[in-house]
């Protein structure tokens, strides 16, 4: 039976297209196949803000950051905490990616047309010892045209695949086994989905009109992870993040569902760390949604005050920007599902980014006029949106009118006026001495030391009872689902690997499939800026692998 292609690859998102690029450049025939529509190439990338982790970069050299591949690999392997025996591979992983961040891949994206925003932004600090977790340095560099800016070179190397005859694109195609008919996997079927013409991240038809059988000499899995699926979520929720919550806002369109990981296993693969994930903790509803349950991350600076359902603050080093999964835990172990940020308009004028390119359309349009707008604004337009629109926000002149605002957001009203009071009151009496015992405004010190905060991450402290900072603005926050960290298990060649640690013949995997290499390079946390990396480093790596695979 003769080939359809060299070379299989399931899913277009950002890892499946780096993969068929490097296929493209090889010379070697690629059906590219994805169950949503064209209009939702580029998967998920296509929506997020675009950040990429460097090491050692001219921005960070501009701004007097002083970074290094020792400090950068002390960071990841502190936050990554590998200690079970599959962390193998997922280490071999971190090894090799740290040496691409702080070697070639600036360069081989700006060889692209690749270009980034000149501050360089200091997520995930860790707040704990300096072998612990957390960012020593800011590292997070955002792609100038966000997630599109980043998607867009390699859609091109793939069109131009297309243009000579190299690349089959083959959406609406809804994969449904990985079947083995000469020793090796080489024949993928599924169902042929009803066209549609759905909006990129939009719900699309799953109604089946046909069906498809493919043959290649290699198949390359690139299908994301299962962020969308709440249920698989909380089916894998890890017992050291206590309770899985019942209600979560979705990150990620219902089609990212997890749907390859369990056909690629039951064709022969091995999923291991099934349960690390990687969710946010300052998750808002969309008041202008795209999908389903539509949830945007907060990307905060030092300032907010953090609390917990009660009113409490949450305890140190738990700040806005410091520990995801650790915040996470500590939520989830509180008997509820939702904190709160109170702060005032002055700290969220300066403080407040949301995540995703549709909600930075300064960046992702490429408008320094944009940017500039922004920075002089009192709050910039789409955060003012939420303000204004948002189901999650309470904006108000006075504490007492904010916490009646706040109680009724809730099932119980659950805030003591007074007690807010003492907690803020206590705060604003630190921020106006140059001495302090209170860590998080230590903290908000430290960010304004650096010169990328200072100018456009944190606020200069003062007192957020400050009726001249106003009005008071409170956030609801709740559990945003975002990424799967464990995933098929991998070699340094993206080849799959079985339970017995062979290669699964024929099969190779990139991305959040692969928990983003290895089936599970970031560990228990991530350092941000690691994902988008994390598939095209993947991607190129099964790509490459894959060309030299075939005859």
């Amino acid at each position: 039976m003769a080939y359809d292609a060299d070379v299989i690859v399931i899913g277009a998102g950002l890892a499946g297209l780096a993969a068929t690029a490097e296929l493209v450049d090889a010379g070697r025939r690629v059906i590219l196949v994805d169950q949503e529509p064209e209009q939702s190439l580029g998967g998920q990338a296509h929506w997020s803000f675009g950040g990429l982790f460097f090491v050692d970069s001219p921005e960070q050299r501009r701004l007097r950051i002083k970074d290094s591949h020792a400090l950068a690999l002390q960071d990841w392997m502190g936050t990554a905490a590998f200690d079970r025996p599959e962390d193998h591979w997922p280490r071999k992983w971190a090894e090799a990616y740290v040496d691409f961040a702080a070697g070639e891949k600036r360069a081989w994206l700006h060889g692209q047309g690749v270009r980034f925003f000149p501050v360089v932004g200091w997520a995930e600090r860790g707040g704990y010892d300096a072998q612990g977790h957390g960012n020593s340095v800011p590292r997070f560099h955002i792609t100038w045209g966000t997630g599109p800016g980043l998607v867009a070179p390699f859609e091109r190397r793939v069109r131009e695949g297309v243009a000579r005859g190299l690349v089959q694109l083959k959406f609406r195609h809804r994969v449904s086994g990985l079947t083995r008919s000469a020793g090796s996997v080489d024949t993928v079927t599924g169902e042929v989905l009803a066209p549609s013409d759905a909006e990129r991240g939009t719900a699309s038809s799953r109604e089946a009109t046909g069906s498809f059988e493919f043959r290649a000499q290699a198949v390359i899995v690139t299908s994301g992870g299962i962020g969308g699926n709440h249920d698989l979520v909380r089916a894998n929720w890890p017992k050291r993040l206590g309770t899985p919550p019942e209600r979560m806002v979705a990150g990620v369109p219902a089609h990212v569902d997890g749907r390859m990981l369990g056909i690629t296993e039951e064709a022969g693969a091995r999923l291991i760390n099934r349960d690390r994930m990687w969710h946010y903790t300052e998750g808002i509803q969309n008041w202008n949604p795209i999908w389903d349950n539509h949830g945007i991350r907060i990307l905060p600076g030092p300032s907010s005050l953090w609390l917990d359902a009660r009113g409490d603050r949450l305890p140190v080093p738990l700040f806005p920007g410091f520990d995801t999964l650790g915040t996470l835990e500590h939520i989830m172990k509180s008997g509820y599902e939702y904190t709160w940020f109170v702060l005032n308009q002055r700290i969220i004028g300066k403080e407040f980014t949301l995540s995703g390119s549709e909600q930075n359309p300064d960046l992702t349009g490429k408008s320094v006029r944009g940017v500039i707008d922004r920075a002089r604004a009192d709050v910039p337009a789409p955060v003012k949106a939420f303000m204004d629109n948002a189901a999650d926000f309470v904006v108000e002149k006075d504490l007492p009118s904010l916490v009646r605002g706040m109680n009724a957001l809730t099932k119980e009203p659950l805030i003591d006026e007074a007690a807010l009071r003492r907690t803020i009151t206590a705060r604003d009496r630190e921020v106006t001495n140059p001495f302090t015992k209170d860590l998080q405004v230590t903290a908000i010190h430290g960010a304004r030391k650096f010169l990328g905060d200072r100018l456009i991450r944190a606020v200069a402290p003062h007192r957020i009872l400050d009726p001249k900072a106003g009005p008071l603005v409170a956030v609801r926050l709740n559990i945003l689902t975002r990424k799967t960290l464990g995933g098929l298990e991998t070699d340094l060649s993206s080849r799959v690997l079985t339970e017995g640690g062979e290669p699964l013949p024929g099969v190779f995997a990139a991305g959040e499939a692969a928990g983003f290499g290895g089936g599970g390079v970031h560990g228990y946390r991530s350092l941000e800026g690691t994902f988008l990396g994390g598939c095209l480093f993947s991607g190129r790596a099964a790509g490459r692998a894959a060309a030299k695979s075939v005859g």
